[in-house]
């Protein structure tokens, strides 16, 4: 049970639920899905369709952070290849064509490569910070998609083939979503299936040890951005082709910020490393959900407030100290606090183990020894001392009392011949 709770997924995915079953009490059809024309309506689908485009940049957005970056480029990024798709269709004599579209879409998403090759070289190859590098091409790129509308707001509304890529349908099901998912999934199997994951995670961990381990850096790096690019240029195809409009102030206006909030809710660290692409389309799930709450039962003035509160709940509730000191307090349960090491064990010498005179007079005696005689005689305690005594063992015994020897001398004050020395080493 709690290896389940210390799941990185589990607690985005139940506010996720704690959402859906709010927006089903405040509108009793929300969970409903009818049939129209052939076609899937509801309000989970329109949730899923909205969803779509936040999915596609924060897709790129969570392989960026990954390697340490960031993309703040991708909202004007799509501006740019949205106004252009929609100019040049615009323009076109036969705005029906499937042609005409599909060289809109072709040209826009080339676009959107070269913006993402020119992150990618900034960061990789010159080496400058990526928020640095990316602010660049966001404050560019939004004048640049004004300059390709002149300043005009566009509706492309007559093709029926550019309206399928965020507002039509394909099998009954929204267009849009079917594309968001196939491009999740080649993803998945990319960097789940295959060594870029790995790679990816290995040069958001350290660059410098993966470039000496043989992982070139500079490359995964580059294509990340590439494809954040990509993923953003499509997502600017999307937002055009739903709202059959093209205003460059207005298209993916703050969808960085969206897509780094979904990245973050779905618990891929802002530092790189490790990253989740279920936790991220789980955090775009929950954003379009939020807003869809905010519109039923949230006034407009609070919406701003009331997705900061969600957010910050579910970053509380994916910290362990903050779960941890959560259930403690409302429980009244005393906090586990660790057992502390035991002490180490106390060094203890083995006493050192010294004859006195007495035994040393026995010991010659029952050795038949000259007492007189000077006669070497080791004393070992420890494997650190040794002691030998020299000299008579009687005449030892006497110069070892002091009233007698005055302090290891002869009563004459000279020193005695036979006195008892020992020698340490």
């Amino acid at each position: 049970m709690k290896a389940f709770l210390s799941h990185r997924l589990v607690w985005p995915a139940a506010v996720l639920l704690a959402l859906l079953v709010a927006n089903q009490v405040a509108n009793h059809s929300f969970l409903s899905i009818t049939v129209q024309d052939g076609n899937l309506f509801g309000p989970l689908i329109d949730i899923l369709r909205r969803a779509a485009p936040v999915v596609l940049v924060a897709l790129g957005m969570t392989l960026v952070i990954a390697t340490r970056g960031i993309d703040l480029s991708v909202g004007a990024v799509a501006a740019i290849s949205g106004s252009w798709a929609s100019m040049y269709i615009i323009g076109s004599a036969d705005r029906a064509s499937v042609g005409v579209v599909l060289t809109a879409i072709g040209v826009a998403l080339l676009m959107a490569l070269v913006a993402g090759m020119w992150n990618g070289f900034l960061v990789s190859v010159l080496g400058i910070q990526p928020i640095v590098a990316t602010l660049v091409l966001m404050t560019a790129g939004r004048g640049l998609a004004q300059v390709i509308t002149d300043e005009k707001i566009l509706y492309p509304d007559n093709s029926p083939a550019y309206k399928l890529i965020g507002g039509g349908y394909l099998l009954a099901v929204p267009f849009s979503i079917l594309l968001a998912g196939a491009i999740f999934a080649l993803t998945a199997v990319l960097t789940r299936k295959t060594a870029l994951g790995t790679l990816i995670e290995s040069v958001g961990v350290n660059p410098e040890a993966s470039r000496l381990a043989g992982v070139r850096a500079r490359t995964i790096i580059f294509i990340v951005y590439v494809f954040s690019g990509l993923c953003a240029g499509l997502a600017g195809l999307m937002l055009t082709s739903n709202s059959t409009s093209a205003d460059p102030n207005s298209i993916g206006l703050f969808i960085e910020l969206d897509a780094i909030l979904a990245v973050v809710i779905g618990g891929t660290s802002l530092a790189g490393g490790r990253f989740s692409l279920a936790g991220t389309l789980i955090g775009a799930f929950i954003i379009e959900t939020m807003d869809t709450f905010v519109v039923i039962a949230i006034s407009a003035r609070s919406t701003d407030v009331f997705k900061a509160c969600v957010v910050i709940v579910v970053c509380l509730l994916q910290s362990p100290q903050a779960r941890s000191w959560l259930v403690h307090t409302v429980l009244r349960r005393p906090v586990r606090r660790p057992a502390p090491p035991p002490p180490p064990p106390a060094a203890v010498d083995a006493p050192v183990a010294v004859p006195d005179a007495g035994t040393l007079i026995a010991d010659a005696a029952a050795t038949g020894d000259d007492p007189s005689a000077p006669t070497g005689s080791a004393v070992t305690g420890n494997a650190a001392t040794e002691s030998s005594v020299t000299g008579s063992a009687a005449t030892a015994a006497d110069s070892m009392d002091p009233a007698a020897t005055g302090s290891g001398r002869s009563t004459a004050g000279a020193p005695r011949s036979d006195e008892y020395t020992v020698r340490t080493r």
